[in-house]
Parts: C-alpha cells; sequence; structure tokens
C-alpha cells in the first residue's frame, strides 16, 4: 500500500508571478505532492482561483473559517511562498498574523516545518533597509529563500512595477525534491 502524498501549501502573494501558479502546481503534484493553495488577499487579484481548486481538489483559502466551521484543507508538511511580497517577507519576520496566509506561515516557522520562499519586491522595496534585515532573520530561522535572476523579457523599465527578472519557478520545483 502506497503512503499518503505530503500535503504542500503553496502560498501566494499579491505579485505578477501569481498569475502563473498553475503550473507550479501541477509540477508539485507530478512530484508527489498534495497541494494545497493559500492566498493573501492581494494575491486574488492574480489568481485563478477555479483553476486552482480544480487543480489541487481544495479550494483556495484567503480567509480564517469561523469558530466551529471544519477545517477545508489537510495539515501541512511543507510551505512554499510564491511570489513572496516586499509585505509578507517583513510581516513574517515580525510575526504579524493578519491574514490566514501569514498565521499559516508564522505557525510553520514556530512548528519548524520547512518553508522556502520567492522573495519578489521590486527594486526600490530590495533596497529599504527593513527588506534586507527580514532576510537575514528568514534565513537565520531556517526559511530556504530562492531568488530569481536577470532576464525576464516581460519586465523592465516600459512596464513600471515589473522588474527585469526572470521568476525562480524551476529552482522552486527542484526545492521540492528537497522538502521530501
Amino acid at each position: 500500500m502506497a503512503a499518503d502524498p505530503r500535503v504542500l501549501y503553496v502560498v501566494a502573494c499579491g505579485g505578477y508571478p501569481a498569475a502563473e501558479l498553475p503550473v507550479f502546481v501541477e509540477a508539485a503534484r507530478a512530484s508527489g505532492w498534495e497541494v494545497c493553495v493559500v492566498a493573501t488577499p492581494a494575491a486574488l487579484g492574480f489568481l485563478d482561483v477555479e483553476r486552482l481548486a480544480a487543480l489541487t481538489g481544495h479550494p483556495v483559502r484567503s480567509r480564517y473559517k469561523r469558530p466551529g466551521e471544519p477545517d477545508a484543507l489537510p495539515p501541512a508538511d511543507a510551505f512554499v511562498v510564491a511570489p513572496a511580497t516586499f509585505n509578507t517577507i517583513n510581516k513574517i519576520a515580525a510575526g504579524i498574523s493578519d491574514t490566514l496566509a501569514l498565521g499559516l506561515l508564522n505557525e510553520a516557522l514556530g512548528g519548524g516545518r520547512p518553508i522556502v520562499m520567492a522573495p519578489y519586491p521590486n527594486s526600490a522595496l530590495a533596497g529599504h533597509p527593513a527588506y534586507a534585515a527580514s532576510l537575514e532573520a528568514l534565513r537565520g530561522w531556517g526559511v530556504r529563500l530562492v531568488f530569481g535572476r536577470p532576464g525576464d523579457p516581460r519586465g523592465g523599465a516600459d512596464q513600471p512595477g515589473r522588474e527585469n527578472t526572470v521568476f525562480p519557478w524551476a529552482e522552486l520545483t527542484d526545492a521540492l525534491n528537497d522538502l521530501r
């Protein structure tokens, strides 16, 4: 009898790469993960929620459940945050849990569950002193950070707010093997 698949929570934050999440979810499922998607409120505008729910077999969650409401998702074994925004990175480092996504990530940190994050701030926010301090704190707490690389043809100065960076989907997919 085969063992049940491990459960991966993919936390999506509000950034352009979130629209590409279905391909990553398919890759995670193909490598043996049961995938659940949790979205920050800002991520909902970037996601195809119905498609993600169909791919995973679970609802996309973005809010805390009400008292007495059953859990809609199985407990997580590991987390991937893609994209991880400036706001989310700094809030996790400060221990703020004002959304379901942040609450689950802070519980994962406290419970020692593995977390892989792909930071995706714009260049001005990446230069903010709090961001560097938050990344250093997260690294010190065992969070694996996966960064993009230069060269995204969709980014650049002609599209404000979109950095000239390739989002590290391939590296995140590779990181799944390390989580097993």
